[in-house]
Parts: C-alpha cells; sequence; structure tokens
C-alpha cells in the first residue's frame, strides 16, 4: 500500500469520526476516492463504485473493465487484483468451524489480536441440539472475524461449516460435523450461517461475512487404509443421495442463504463433484437457486488432473469444471490454465465472465468495496471477550453427555476433598480445540478445572494417548487408591482422527482400556470416566465395569472444556446433551467395509449405516444421553387428531409403495410431492408438549420428535428425526413445547426410483426418546395418525 495514500486514508478515518483509527485504518477497500485519484481516476465514471446501482450491475462493469489475462488472475483463492483499477490483492482462504482460524492464509494472529475465543468442535456443539445457540455461536464467531478484519488480519469470507454427513464413526473428520442425521446437519447447517452472515440491514443483501457449506456432496473419507479422497469414487444410490447426502446442502442454501458451496475431491458414480454440471448448474444454481459462488476444495482441479486422470490436458480440467459450474478455484489451476483454455477454444471467455460476476458480487456484499458503517468500530477490543468466553464454556456445557450414572454424580464437595485426575488427556490443551482451530484465548484443561473444585494429584498413566506402555499405570493407580474420588480422561486425539487420516479401529487406543480398567479396580472411592473423541469409541467394557461410576463425553471441548467439564461432574451444571451420532461396538468396523456407501440394510448380512437404517447392537444409540433429574411428557394438543386428509386433485396420479406383505391396502398409496407442492405448503401437524420436571435438580431436556414410516415400505428408515427443542425446566415445574412441522416434508420418504413421496396408511409419531437402563429407546409419547389421500378412512 502506497504511503501517500496510507497517510490520506487515516485522515479519512479520523474524519469519520471512529472510536479507534486502529480499528480500521489496515482494511483496505476498493472504492476510496483518494486511491482513484492517486491513479489518476475519478470514481464518479466507474459504476462498480456507484452505491445506487444493484450489486449485478456493478460486478458487470468491473468485469467489463478487465482483459482476459487480468480476469483469468483473479479465479484463484490468491487473487492478484487489479492495479490499474484499484482493486487490491484478495485473499478468499479463511476458516471458521468454531472460532476464527488461522490454517487458511486469510488469517493471521499477531499484534493487537493473537488470538480468537475457541469454541468445542462441531460435534459436541451439534450434542447441545439447541438452534438459538448455534447462530448466537456464528455471531460471536463473524463478529470476531469482522474485528480481525477491519486491523488487517482477516479476510471477510469463510469456508466453513462443514456439513457432511457422519456416515461412518471411522472419519477423521467427524468432529467437524454436526452428526449423522440430514435434519439435523441441515438446522446446523442454516442456523451456523445465518448466524456468520446476516446482516442488521436484512433487505440490503449485504452480508456480515461470507460463509460457505462444504464439502459438496456424498464425501466423507479422507485416508482409510490405502485409499485416499483424491482417488476415491463414491458409489451412491440415488435413493441415498435425495435422503441423505443432499439434504443438508439443500437446507444451507434454501433456508441458509449461504453465500458459497465448495464442491469436494471424491468422485460421485465416476464423475468429479466439481466437474459434474447436474451436481453443480442443475442442482445447486437451477433447482435450489444459490445467491453466490461455488468454489472448489484446495487443488481440486489438479487431483482431477494428476490423481483421478479425468482430462488429457489441463486446458480440459479448467474447462470442464468452468463448464460444470466451478466459480473459483481454490489453488492455481485456474490462474495459470484458464487463459489458454480460452485461447485454444475449451472454454469461451463469457464463462469467465459469469463466474467472476458471481465472486465480485458476494465481495461487494461483505463489504470490500465500501466500507460497512455497521462494523467500522469493531476490533481488538471485541474479541476474546469475557462473554465471548463464557459462551464456549456454555457451549461445552449444553454438549457434554452423560454417557453412564450409577448414582454418584454429581460429585459433592462437601465428601470429595481430593481428585485423583489421571488419563492421557487429563492436562489436555491443544488436543481440546480439535481441527481447524486458531490461537483460543486460553486454555482451561480438565486437571485445571478439577482444582477449582478439590485437591488434584495428576498422573497421565500414559505418555501420551497412543498409550504405548504401561510403564506410568501404577502411578495412576496409586494415586486413585489414595483420593476420594477418581477422573479418568481418555480418549483420542488428532493423531488418531483427523483431516487425511480415518481410524481403523473404534476401541480406546494402545493400552487405555488397561489404565481405565486397573484404575477403576483400584480407587478408594468413584471413578468417573471423560471421553474426548469426534467418532464413537466403544467403551463397552467400561460401560459394564461396575467400578465406572459415570462416563461423561465431551467431545473436543474448546479452550474452556475443563471447566466445563468441571462444572458437570460436581452438579454446577446439569447435563442435557444428546448423541448426534451412533456409537458402535468393534464388531461393526470388523464387518463393514468403510468404502460402502449405502446407508439401506440388505439379505446378505449388510447391517446398514445410522440410526435411520442400522440394524444390529449399539454402545450408545443416537439421540442418548441421560441427566441428574427427570422428564416426563404429556400432549396438550394436537392437530391434526388421528386423521390427516389430503385432498386429491382430479386425476391425481398415485403410485404404488407398499410389499405384498402389507396387511393395508389403500387406493392411492403414494404421491409424488413435486406434483403435489401447493397443497403440500398448507399441510401442517401442530403438538403442544408439556414437559415436566420430576426430579429435584433444574435441568435442560431435549424433546426429540420422530417419524415412523407405515409398515411394508420397501427401504424407508425406521424412523427419521422431524424437529427438536431443547427446554430449561425447572425442578417440579413444567414448560410447553410448541412443534410445528409440514406434513409432506415429515411424513414423506424417498422411494426406490428417489422421488419423494407422501405414503398413505398409518404413520406414527414418536416425541422423546427416554433412554432406560438397559439403553434400549422406549419412547415416551407415541401417536398414531391415519394418513387418507381419497378423502376417506
Amino acid at each position: 500500500m502506497a504511503r501517500n495514500y496510507m497517510a490520506a486514508f487515516l485522515i479519512v478515518t479520523v474524519v469519520l469520526g471512529w472510536a479507534d483509527y486502529t480499528t480500521a485504518a489496515s482494511a483496505e477497500y476498493v472504492c476510496d476516492p483518494l486511491k482513484f485519484q492517486a491513479l489518476g481516476l475519478n470514481i464518479k465514471d466507474l459504476p462498480f463504485c456507484d452505491k445506487s446501482l444493484p450489486f449485478l450491475e456493478r460486478a458487470k462493469d468491473l468485469v467489463s473493465r478487465l482483459t482476459l489475462a487480468e480476469k483469468a488472475g483473479q479465479m484463484g483463492n490468491s487473487a492478484a487484483g487489479v492495479q490499474r483499477l484499484g482493486i487490491p490483492k484478495n485473499e478468499w482462504w479463511s476458516e471458521a468451524l468454531h472460532g476464527v482460524s488461522d490454517t487458511g492464509p486469510g488469517v493471521k494472529f499477531e499484534g493487537p489480536v493473537p488470538s480468537a475465543t475457541s469454541f468445542p468442535l462441531v460435534i459436541l456443539t451439534a450434542a447441545s441440539f439447541n438452534e438459538t445457540l448455534w447462530r448466537t455461536i456464528g455471531e460471536v464467531v463473524s463478529t470476531e472475524a469482522r474485528a480481525m478484519h477491519n486491523v488487517g488480519l482477516a479476510g471477510l469470507t469463510y469456508w466453513s461449516p462443514t456439513i457432511n454427513l457422519l456416515r461412518d464413526p471411522r472419519w477423521g473428520r467427524a468432529q467437524e460435523t454436526p452428526g449423522e442425521d440430514p435434519f439435523l446437519v441441515g438446522r446446523y447447517a442454516v442456523n451456523y450461517v445465518r448466524g456468520l452472515q446476516d446482516h442488521p440491514n436484512a433487505t440490503s443483501g449485504r452480508l456480515k461475512v461470507a460463509a460457505c457449506c462444504k464439502h459438496y456432496t456424498a464425501y466423507d473419507l479422507d485416508r482409510w487404509k490405502n485409499i485416499t479422497r483424491y482417488d476415491y469414487n463414491s458409489e451412491v444410490t440415488q435413493q441415498d443421495m435425495k435422503d441423505t447426502f443432499q439434504p443438508p446442502f439443500e437446507a444451507c442454501i434454501k433456508d441458509g442463504d449461504v453465500s458459497s458451496v465448495m464442491c469436494s475431491y471424491n468422485q460421485i458414480d465416476g464423475i468429479p463433484s466439481c466437474a459434474d454440471p447436474k451436481l453443480l448448474g442443475e442442482t445447486i444454481r437451477g433447482e435450489w437457486k444459490l445467491n453466490g459462488y461455488i468454489v472448489s476444495d484446495c487443488d481440486s482441479i489438479e487431483v482431477l488432473f494428476d490423481d483421478q486422470n479425468y482430462t488429457k490436458t489441463r486446458e480440459e480440467a479448467v474447462a470442464s469444471v468452468l463448464r460444470a459450474g466451478l466459480d473459483l478455484d481454490c489453488g492455481k489451476f485456474y490462474p495459470k490454465y484458464l487463459e489458454s483454455a480460452v485461447l485454444q477454444g475449451k472454454v469461451r471467455e463469457s464463462d469467465i465472465d459469469q463466474s467472476l460476476i458471481k465472486t465480485y458480487i458476494v465481495l461487494m456484499r461483505v463489504g470490500l468495496f465500501e466500507i460497512d458503517e455497521h462494523y467500522a468500530n469493531l476490533g481488538a477490543k471485541d474479541i476474546c471477550t469475557a462473554q465471548n468466553q463464557e459462551l464456549a464454556v456454555e457451549t461445552a456445557r449444553q454438549g457434554i453427555v452423560l454417557l453412564k450414572n450409577n448414582g454418584k454424580l454429581p460429585l459433592s464437595t462437601k465428601h470429595i476433598k481430593s481428585l485423583a485426575v489421571v488419563g492421557p488427556q487429563a492436562d489436555a490443551t491443544t488436543s481440546m480445540i480439535g481441527l481447524y482451530a486458531g490461537i483460543p484465548c486460553n486454555y482451561t484443561p480438565p486437571a485445571h478445572g478439577l482444582g477449582k473444585f478439590a485437591k488434584v494429584v495428576y498422573r497421565p498413566g500414559c505418555l501420551d494417548v497412543r498409550c504405548n506402555s504401561t510403564r506410568l499405570i501404577p502411578s495412576a493407580v496409586k494415586a486413585a487408591k489414595e483420593a476420594d474420588a477418581t477422573i479418568i480422561v481418555a480418549g483420542l486425539d488428532l493423531d488418531h482422527e483427523r483431516e487425511g487420516w480415518d481410524r481403523v479401529s473404534l476401541l480406546l487406543p494402545g493400552y487405555q482400556t488397561e489404565l481405565v480398567t486397573a484404575v477403576a479396580n483400584s480407587s478408594k472411592g468413584p471413578v468417573i470416566m471423560v471421553i474426548f473423541s469426534g467418532g464413537g469409541v466403544d467403551v463397552t467394557f467400561a460401560q459394564n465395569l461396575d467400578n465406572v461410576s459415570a462416563i461423561l463425553w465431551a467431545g473436543y471441548p474448546g479452550q474452556g472444556g475443563g471447566d466445563a467439564i468441571a462444572q458437570v461432574i460436581f452438579g454446577k451444571y446439569n447435563p442435557g446433551g444428546r448423541l448426534p451420532m451412533t456409537w458402535y461396538p468393534q464388531k461393526y468396523a470388523n464387518k463393514v467395509n468403510y468404502t460402502t456407501m449405502n446407508l439401506r440394510a440388505n439379505s446378505s448380512g449388510y447391517p446398514g449405516r445410522t440410526y435411520r437404517f442400522y440394524k444390529g447392537h449399539t454402545v450408545y444409540p443416537f439421540g442418548y444421553g441421560l441427566s441428574y433429574t427427570n422428564f416426563t411428557y404429556e400432549i396438550k394438543s394436537q392437530s391434526p387428531e388421528a386423521i390427516l386428509k389430503v385432498p386429491l386433485a382430479k386425476n391425481q396420479k398415485c403410485y404404488s409403495l407398499f410389499q405384498a406383505v402389507d396387511p393395508v391396502s389403500f387406493p392411492c398409496e403414494s404421491i409424488r410431492m413435486e406434483d403435489y407442492a401447493e397443497t403440500c405448503e398448507g399441510l401442517n401437524i401442530k403438538i403442544d408438549i408439556e414437559v415436566k420436571n420430576v426430579g429435584k435438580r433444574d435441568g435442560s431436556d431435549i424433546v426429540l420428535v420422530y417419524s415412523v414410516p407405515p409398515t411394508g415400505l420397501s427401504g424407508a428408515p425406521e424412523r427419521r428425526l422431524i424437529a427438536f427443542r431443547r427446554v430449561f425446566v425447572k425442578s417440579d415445574s413444567s414448560e410447553i413445547v410448541s412443534i410445528e412441522v409440514n406434513a409432506c416434508e415429515s411424513l414423506g420418504v424417498v422411494d426406490n426410483a428417489a422421488y419423494q413421496v407422501l405414503p398413505a396408511g398409518y404413520h406414527t409419531l414418536l416425541v422423546g426418546d427416554r433412554p432406560s437402563k438397559s439403553l434400549y429407546y422406549i419412547p415416551s409419547i407415541s401417536i398414531p395418525l391415519l394418513v387418507s389421500l381419497n378423502n376417506s378412512a
């Protein structure tokens, strides 16, 4: 940046009256009159700087002024800028998965901003089942991002969140995801994106920051044995694509209005995701109406050419993805080869123009062309605030799941004066913040948090999480024999599950099982086991071991994880989290090939995947979680009460769904929703549920509502989540939870031909999943509902 321009810019900031000129002095914006004056240009002659014009007209004007070479230079994540037009360089790649991260080159922690608030990893945050919380986290993260931008340390385009479904527990990136249920993942995406993006001026089209939902689509393998994400071909049925892999992205675009989607490395049925015009142009843009740009996962075009051998030349590679609908390359293939691809006649310059228009519109909406006064005063003072850091702890508290409790929890400070805190994660710091983390404001390791309640003797029991030696186990056993209670903090870390590395085993690493068993069998007092992990872990031995008094799952709990864990253990917070994924036994990993994408079980012994289709034993099921209190449910009102009558249009076509074994027949077995969209819009189901806390402690309950289809449907899920609410209820009090869902969306299924259909017949709504001591789910309330497609019961 030129010295004379910077001096003039500082004068402008003072004139504008910003509270702290250092907060905005480093944030360069395009349409600064003084900058254009230094370039010999008059800003009034540049429509792309005319705020009165629509973003589309402004972007078209800017693109029309660029040469072909200049256009190509803007098509990578490190955009070259156009100095003669005052367009600065721009780094698109920044990350904000669970706080502002320096994983991408767009963010730096230095000078006035050495750190930012680091929230728990998404899998634990999702376990809160709290949509308001998810949105609030997005708002805090985007505020810190804008503040860092104002001091010149961050961009405004963030390639987060990750919304891939957790199909297999071995996936190394399980911690990044909101879980295994498409509806849950979609709701997380919508709320977090809204928190990141939504601008106070809702009608302006402007963005607080620009978010990105990734990785599109059917992507959930990084490196398993000798198979990598770069050469993996996801063979997916259209039925699974329609009802499992696509819905989170559809929700993110339609309901979240996300400004970007990132396509993934993998091929889908032989076509690279980033080169598939049906997936990109027809679906994302045509069907779902993305208002923004599509970007590749980093170096995906290079992977397409070098690893997948999809095209013969590099020019053909960039041409194929551009024609498919890819607007921006996280990488260097577009900047290097687009110009020659045009000159060779493999792609039109006008196709480049359309992509550039989309990306420049986003940069205008997010405020890189002119100052956004709503955020001009943000600076270092708005990062790592006490309120933000407390929200990080609260998020961990809400997400922590109580998996086992024989009555020893919560611990009492009156009786527990000393603690043996053992295990390879007992003094964790960096492992608490997991993947895609920045530099946190501070760390509170578990041992430190617990030390606020009792005297702590810390003995790791293992050298590290790999726990390849038993040498330190005796010292942990000795500490447990002498303490009033023992806390074992075990589990996984990034050496075992991360981007680029999938698990083979679902068991605890190394000798951790031996450590837990030895300590539990020797401890003088109650033994509490805390598990760090993204994916589920087979801890059946601990669940069945009487000397293990309680088990908590803490995911990767973020910077304040130690405080959250301690507050739950000592009863300062009543746990209410529920598992957003199934925990499978090790025999599942032994039997099921990771690369088998099918969700549905089959007659050949394949057990299926996720709670919707899995037929087999679990360690802990989806939605499982205990509390220190008890809740009951009662339906206070329901509409419709017993029969949902769907008026059919004249000559409405019906479709057969039922198997021959079904004992009930209907004149019209199902209708396709795409033919019945207008009627479906008005078909709602309303339920008012009284949630009563009948225990002695205040606490939060998560009301889960499932839809169970009629019997005899081929390929239908066992049940599926259609609504959820987290509600706080004081002891001996009650709250009313109102649920309203669309009947077609909630009762519909995807048939074998991949059509969304509404079946006639006897459906069931399950309200609540109350876990019994045997760990089998007992629905609190079962509501039968007959769907009639011919105006008769």
